[in-house]
């Protein structure tokens, strides 16, 4: 061992005069730590072998109080695990950060726990085992975070961004929240891994660990574990590179561990050898003048931030582990397999917490010791220690028949499982993974074929040129070796909101903490008490992520309500974005309407935001003074704002609004109306810059006239006048064409501009030649204006037709791609009106088209032609109709309260009977025509 260590102080020590310090430090940290009065025991996390050599010791030594290196706010959640099936994550969550950068929220720590964990086994013993006391001693969540500010402070940085969200849904369970290792055992010198990984034949740390570690550890006895896992620390830690700031984070994570444990024996009087310390090894092997129970005080600690912190626990799995602490793929499901080798084979009674979900049920823990049992034996003098290092790394283990049974079946199942996924692999092909096997160990100087050797061999015999099915060779060997095993938080352990989801949605009799999609079928006329229901899984649409509830069928808008819904839920595979919001509040209602209070009060947000906040609040919480509160504030942001882009979302939002409040409310909200009056003068005002804006679009234009168009019955009943809008458009000079196009259709609309003007006007830019060319995004701008000013539909059908028929095809064919585009993208609303107008027009058969003729296009009626008689029998025919058909007549006489009879015509006289009566008038025009 000695002469390995020298070799390595040689290749990556700064010279042969710092050999004898790394090689008597190395032995100085390990007599130290052995030397301790309160027992260090160093682990790793996730290691099957710290596990097991965790669980014979605190059998054997049976300590009164155990220290956990985990952060000490997390203390009250540990009893929780009994509810849960590991693997979980103990998180601490802040949402609302004070006296951190703004950027940084919100602010998560995670700490995952698995089964077959060091850290797990004196959790369940502490918890199970009376008269133990369990005390977490790392720096707690909150300093977390201070000691990164103080750190980036120091190097004058900003916050480094966080590593990538996995993509993989089991991979992200942790999200982007920062991850706390209990005994992160790694190499932070990167030529030192590159040394052990080349010289192992290894392809990642995660698989050198487990051959030259894990495995020879795995029946190790307590004093061999424990010097190899100090020695490892050690060398670890004196061949690191100089980095101050880690350097730096990890002395005082040390200094305050023992600070805090040593504030705790005085507090308690607790003899130091009735306790256990549980740290990392790394940490173990620390330098620091606070190491020990006589070490030195004075280290303070800071005060936490003003931040609000909430705990709880979150599923986790292999994958999120392996990706958080970025171990190789497969890693934990191999440590969980090795785990169960070592107990069957070591025979080690492992701690479960009582009725642990996904364990199973075994006897209480044994009984506590007596006093005498309870005393450690005496520190051994450094002498008297056996010596356990020398040759123990190099050592190989020695395939045994139980190998080699277990081999074979490996072989065997994942031929089954091959075959089950498409491959064509056979009998031979199981031997001929087994020998393989074999020989990548030998080749790669092992003695046993570890699982990285397994998965290779198959990689190599079983998969050809291509994959038949979702999943390789390499992931079918990964899941035959325990797969990824996923968490899952009990009821008993989920925020009083996700109980409280969980309580409401029971009557959909479905096990929504299970994992996957669950069909619910709500029929609200036969079980009307399923209302509820419904209101809670649009609430939670509208909260968690798209698919954690997914309408099949039926809708929810303003004033309309489905009487049957079907749903596709998935509850228990999003439960960590429902207990994240549990943290937010204790119902649903209340998370919404904060939610909404935040995004209406945001510093950026916009009238549309707002006014959607609105909409969510009358649809979701029945409105009311939230959605007054809302609404006056979408008016504040209205008047802030200095140009149209969000004028299409503000007109679709606040014409769904006012459609809703006519039809439910007997008058309109207050705020609404202040809003139609205030938004009439407002985009009065911003007309004449919006057409001549370029980086306003056209639809955004129309939407403002739209706007203008539509609100301006109720703005003028409010007081405003129109006086406004024609200055507006009188003050707009447009140069593009579609907005051309779009202020002859406003003003076509408010009667400036005729029918046949406009008319006159489109033949005259056809007529041109130097325009036809920008003719059709003439048509664009009217096709824009369907928005404000839907009644020019059929003169838009003639506009159209007339390009069609009168454009060159090398003008027409470029503008086709451009008219499908403007149609799909911004008028999806304004295609039906277009094509039913089309259809009004333009005759319905084929045979027709031959002899059709365009309304545009047929003559006009002549004003001279003379008109028929406007008494005869012309006059007469209707006065006929109604006198053989008096009943329509009396009816509307009766409804409008007329009282009289039918009275009979006399017949019309023949001749000029009144001239024959009266004959004065004739004779003196008789008279002044004969004098003239």
């Amino acid at each position: 061992m000695r002469g390995q260590l020298k070799a390595a102080a040689t290749a990556f020590a700064d010279g042969p005069h710092a050999l004898e310090g790394i090689l008597l430090g190395l032995v100085d940290d390990v007599d130290r730590a052995v030397r301790e009065p309160l027992e260090i025991f160093p682990v790793c996390h996730h290691s099957p072998a710290s596990a097991t050599a965790m669980a014979r010791r605190l059998r054997e030594k049976q300590p009164k109080v155990v220290y956990l290196e985990l952060c000490e706010d997390m203390a009250p959640l540990l009893t929780e695990l009994r509810n849960c099936r590991l693997p979980v994550a103990v998180q601490a969550f802040a949402s609302e950060v004070e006296g951190f950068p703004a950027a940084w929220a919100p602010l998560s720590v995670v700490a995952p726990i698995t089964e077959a964990s060091a850290e797990y086994q004196a959790i369940a013993y502490a918890l199970d085992t009376p008269g133990v006391e369990l005390v977490l001693v790392d720096r707690s969540s909150d300093h977390v975070f201070q000691w990164q500010a103080r750190a980036e402070g120091d190097e004058e940085t900003s916050l480094a961004p966080a590593a990538p969200v996995p993509t993989e849904e089991d991979a992200a369970l942790h999200g982007d929240a920062v991850g706390v290792e209990i005994g992160d055992l790694r190499p932070r010198f990167a030529e030192l891994e590159e040394h052990l990984l080349h010289h192992g034949r290894v392809r990642h740390w995660s698989e050198w660990w487990h051959q030259y570690v894990e495995l020879p550890l795995g029946d190790a006895d307590h004093d061999t574990y424990r010097q190899i896992m100090l020695l490892i620390g050690s060398l670890f830690r004196r061949l690191a590179p100089e980095d101050a700031r880690r350097t730096r984070v990890d002395e005082d994570r040390e200094r305050y561990m023992w600070t805090r444990m040593r504030e705790h024996l005085a507090a308690t009087g607790t003899d130091p050898a009735d306790c256990l310390y549980v740290c990392g090894a790394f940490h173990a092997a620390s330098r620091v003048a606070e190491f020990g129970v006589a070490g030195a005080d004075g280290f303070e600690i800071s005060p936490p931030s003003a931040s609000v912190w909430s705990y709880g626990l979150i599923p986790s799995s292999h994958t999120a582990i392996e990706a958080q602490f970025g171990l190789a793929p497969g890693s934990v499901s191999i440590a969980a397999t090795q785990w169960t080798k070592n107990l069957k084979r070591t025979r080690v009674k492992p701690y479960r917490l009582a009725g642990q979900a996904g364990t199973k049920k075994a006897a209480r823990t044994v009984p506590k010791a007596q006093p005498q049992d309870r005393t450690p034996a005496p520190a051994a003098a450094a002498e008297d220690v056996p010596d356990r290092l020398s040759g123990f790394l190099r050592l190989p283990p020695v395939m045994d028949g139980l190998d080699e049974a277990e081999l074979l079946g490996w072989s065997v199942e994942i031929v089954r499982a091959a075959r089950r996924n498409g491959y064509l692999a056979s009998t031979a092909d199981a031997i001929a993974v087994f020998e393989t096997s074999i020989l990548l160990a030998g080749m790669r100087d092992r003695a046993r074929p570890t699982p990285y050797d397994f998965q290779d061999a198959a990689v190599t015999c079983i998969e050809k040129d291509s994959v038949p099915g979702r999943r390789d060779v390499r992931r079918l060997v990964e899941i035959m070796m325990g797969g990824d095993r996923i968490g899952r938080v009990g009821y008993d352990s989920l925020p009083p909101l996700a109980r409280d989801v969980h309580d409401r949605l029971a009557p959909l009799g479905l096990d929504l903490q299970q994992r996957g999609v669950r069909r619910a079928l709500l029929d609200m006329v036969a079980r009307p008490e399923l209302e509820r229901c419904s209101d809670v899984l649009w609430m939670l649409r509208r909260l968690m992520p798209q698919d954690t509830a997914r309408p099949i069928m039926g809708e929810r808008g303003l004033g309309e309500r489905s009487l049957q819904e079907s749903w596709d839920l998935a509850l228990g595979t999003d439960q960590r974005a429902l207990i994240e919001m549990g943290y937010e509040g204790v119902s649903i209602e209340q998370v919404l309407e904060q939610r909404l209070r935040k995004a209406a009060y945001a510093p950026r947000a916009t009238t549309a935001a707002v006014l959607g906040a609105v909409e969510d609040a009358t649809l979701h919480l029945r409105g009311g003074r939230l959605a007054a509160e809302l609404g006056a504030r979408a008016l504040e942001v209205l008047t802030t704002e200095r140009g149209v882009d969000g004028a299409p979302e503000v007109l679709s939002r606040i014409r769904r609004l006012l459609a809703y409040y006519r039809t439910s409310e007997p008058v309109l909200p207050p705020w609404i109306e202040s809003f139609v009056k205030a938004g009439y003068a407002h985009y009065c005002t911003l007309l004449p810059t919006a057409f001549t804006d370029e980086g306003a679009t056209g639809r955004q234009v129309a939407a403002t006239l739209g706007f203008l168009f539509s609100m301006e019955g109720l703005a003028l009943s409010l007081g405003c006048d129109r006086t406004q809008l024609e200055l507006a458009l009188a003050q707009s000079h447009p140069e593009e064409p579609a907005r051309v196009a779009l202020l002859w259709a406003a003003r076509t609309h408010l009667g400036q501009l005729s029918r046949e003007e406009l008319r006159a006007r489109c033949d005259g830019l056809l007529a041109n030649p130097l325009v036809v060319p920008a003719y059709p995004r003439y048509l664009s701008g009217f096709l824009h204006a369907l928005e404000p000013v839907p009644q020019l539909a059929d003169f838009v059908v003639e506009a159209v037709s007339n390009a069609f028929a009168r454009l060159p095809d090398r003008v027409l064919l470029p503008w086709l791609p451009t008219l499908i585009t403007t149609l799909r993208a911004e008028g999806a609303d304004l295609a039906p009106l277009l094509i039913r107008e089309a259809g009004r027009i333009f005759p319905g058969r084929l045979d027709a088209l031959d002899t059709f003729v365009p309304p545009w296009r047929e003559p006009a009626p002549d004003a001279a032609a003379p008109r028929g008689p406007a008494t005869g029998t012309g006059a007469r025919t209707g006065v006929a109709l109604l006198a053989a058909y008096p009943a329509t007549c009396d009816a509307v006489a009766a409804l409008l309260g007329c009282d009289g009879g039918w009275e009979t015509a006399a017949p019309a006289p023949a001749g000029a009977a009144l001239l024959a009566r009266h004959p004065e008038p004739a004779g003196a025009l008789e008279a002044l025509l004969a004098g003239a």
